[in-house]
């Protein structure tokens, strides 16, 4: 099989990329990039392809050796969820790119969707429900999973819509809780600032997703909407916990120390029913 991977250099895609070079059934591996100079952080062994996202071209498809399957991780503007950019710039440049790729004959995409498309929602949420999403970035790739099932109406190809929850994981964005505690242990600091961290979310390790994300990919079905989480809550505070004794470190969490986000409800995890009933013996 043949599987070219967007958003390569990403904390997501360097975890895909992993996983991907560990498996006998892959035949080739196109990274891609929006670098024009090969970025040292692709490995040799992957070939590098330059695609300039903002001006997709005919010939896209067939430059990146015409893959079976295209995982589409690249997103701009992240982490500032309330962005106008996600639906006034990166919503358009998305569609009209993976339309190109579509019309030149891919046949097959896996896109990463988010939790946020389902908006306040409350407790377990499952593929099934309706989704109001309230902030940009959910509203815009809500907007692009619908553009693509609307696109399917005019010519048949396999899409796979991974929701993904919270993941944490070494390389991830400076700004996330994770990796704002591993600095703040690593630099030696007594007090770790924080919520009062009862909220209830679902957080997967990335290697975990990763390895999700690629064993999706060999489905041979039109698997839809399907959640990327652990299906199991838990509260910040316990998450923070663990890692903070997984460290063996000594640090105090100042809980209360900031508001919880208005964005998103106190409780909520993903159903990982439909996901765990694909991957049923799959490797």
């Amino acid at each position: 099989m043949k599987i070219a991977v967007t958003g390569s250099t990403g904390f997501i895609g360097q975890y895909v990329l992993r996983e991907l070079v560990s498996r006998s059934d892959v035949d080739s591996i196109i990274a891609t990039g929006r670098h024009k100079e090969r970025p040292l952080i692709i490995p040799e062994e992957f070939q590098y392809e330059y695609l300039d996202m903002t001006s997709p071209s005919p010939d896209d498809y067939e430059r990146i050796g015409r893959p079976d399957i295209l995982i589409h991780l690249a997103w701009e503007g992240l982490p500032n969820y309330r962005s106008l950019h996600h639906f006034e710039t990166e919503l358009p440049k998305q569609y009209a790119f993976l339309n190109s790729l579509l019309s030149s004959g891919l046949p097959s995409l896996l896109v990463t969707g988010t939790c946020f498309e389902y908006g306040m929602a409350s407790g377990e949420l499952s593929e099934e429900m309706a989704v109001r999403p309230t902030n940009p970035y959910g509203f815009a790739k809500n907007a692009l999973r619908e553009q693509l099932e609307y696109r399917q109406k005019k010519s048949e190809f396999n899409l796979t819509w991974a929701r993904l929850f919270y993941l944490y994981g070494n390389g991830q964005a400076s700004s996330s809780i994770y990796s704002l505690l591993m600095s703040a242990i690593n630099n030696g600091e007594v007090n770790f600032k924080m919520s009062k961290g009862d909220q209830l979310r679902d957080f997967l390790p990335i290697e975990i997703a990763a390895k999700n994300l690629v064993r999706l990919i060999f489905q041979d079905s039109n698997v839809g909407i399907v959640n990327i989480g652990s299906g199991s809550p838990i509260s910040i505070r316990s998450l923070v916990e663990g890692w903070v004794s997984g460290r063996n470190a000594k640090i105090s969490l100042q809980l209360g120390s900031f508001p919880y986000p208005d964005y998103e409800s106190l409780a909520f995890w993903a159903s990982a029913k439909k996901l765990n009933q694909i991957l049923v013996g799959k490797d």
